[in-house]
């Protein structure tokens, strides 16, 4: 596995050693003792698995009080992923990147705890599977705007073309009135 660093401490961008021949490609997706040797320590409790179709903007979401770690990859499609440091010891609190992943690229995302995630599909479609480290806590959930100001996110939108938003989303908060 290739551990490649991103502009946010921790968050790391992870490409898998691949085996391909005539009949296809074998590879591992999660292997713990080699996640291990790079620094990630996770015990995951759940998997999850979203579709979605063109323009859809999902985010950016995170949980207090029971924060998540997660491990995503995109299964079919494409997507702009987007990370936002929210630890309160960070030097790069309040920053983001955006990184495209493509399925065929079989690539995963760590997203340590702390952090605020989202996506927008760029693709026709696209299916995003991810593993947590903790159950979803309703109490603790939180949605910060996917278009703050503040964060001056460059989301890959057509112009003139606002993304397709669920009613949660779309009533996010700005990270000055996160708690």
């Amino acid at each position: 596995m290739r551990v490649l660093p991103t502009p946010l401490a921790d968050v790391l961008l992870l490409e898998p050693k691949i085996h391909e021949d005539e009949r296809g490609f074998f590879m591992e997706a999660w292997n713990q003792a080699h996640f291990e040797e790079v620094g990630i320590h996770a015990e995951f409790v759940q998997d999850n698995l979203s579709f979605s179709k063109k323009g859809v903007l999902r985010g950016l979401h995170l949980q207090r009080g029971r924060p998540q770690a997660k491990l995503l990859r995109v299964l079919s499609g494409e997507i702009f992923d987007v990370v936002v440091d929210l630890r309160a010891d960070s030097p790069t609190r309040g920053q983001w990147t955006g990184i495209f992943l493509r399925a065929e690229l079989r690539q995963s995302l760590w997203i340590p705890e702390g952090f605020a995630h989202g996506y927008y599909v760029v693709s026709a479609d696209a299916e995003v599977l991810y593993k947590v480290t903790a159950p979803w806590y309703p109490p603790g959930e939180r949605v910060l705007r996917w278009d703050d100001p503040t964060l001056n996110i460059t989301w890959p939108l057509p112009k003139g073309e606002k993304p397709l938003l669920s009613p949660r989303d779309a009533a996010g908060l700005l990270l000055s009135e996160l708690d």
